[in-house]
């Protein structure tokens, strides 16, 4: 309602709520440094593990088979390599891109090729969404999502992620270089 009157001591106990809230995150350990980026990371390699892992088993070629045939930048890989063959580069790309983001936990200079890969990946991902058929509901419509489309949802998170990995290795790097270049010069 507007222009009500609140009661001030209700005020006051949101307040102290709140306030005891943030003490509590506070001791878990929310405001430590790093905390988000580290956790991103650990996830994306996470993800690129069992995704690429699976990626090795003729099962999850068939799965695979409406995805692929329906992405505009990813269709080319079953003339090139076959079913089985396009998984097989898929598991081996995502391993290879889960392995630089791993190391780039200590080296931004590998953790930068693997955030460039994860987000060339999802960009190829999030691309099939609007050429998946069956991809929307047929009585709810857009955006009532149906079939595969779900699945593919959560690929627009994880190309999120992937960017802000990119951003943060390659602003963690330049500032590590720059710190070793004003270091050199005063010595």
């Amino acid at each position: 309602m507007a222009g009500a009157i609140r009661n001030p001591r209700d005020q006051e106990k949101k307040s102290e709520t709140m306030n005891a809230l943030v003490r509590l995150l506070l001791k878990f350990g929310l405001l430590t440094r790093d905390l988000d980026y580290h956790l991103i990371r650990a996830s994306m390699v996470l993800i690129f593990l069992a995704f690429g892992y699976q990626k090795w088993f003729a099962y999850e070629a068939q799965v695979l088979i409406p995805y692929i045939s329906n992405g505009p930048l990813i269709f080319w890989m079953y003339p090139v390599f076959g079913i089985r063959g396009a998984s097989w580069f898929l598991g081996v790309s995502e391993w290879l891109f889960g392995t630089l983001l791993f190391l780039g936990f200590w080296n931004k200079r590998l953790g930068i090729p693997g955030a460039l890969g994860s987000t060339v990946t999802f960009l190829m991902t999030v691309t099939i969404i609007p050429f998946m058929p069956n991809g929307w509901d047929p009585v709810a419509g857009f955006p009532a999502m149906a079939g595969n489309v779900p699945f593919l949802m959560k690929d627009i998170v994880l190309l999120a992620a992937s960017i802000y990995l990119l951003k943060q290795d390659v602003v963690r790097l330049l500032e590590a270089e720059r710190t070793v270049s004003v270091a050199f010069s005063h010595a």
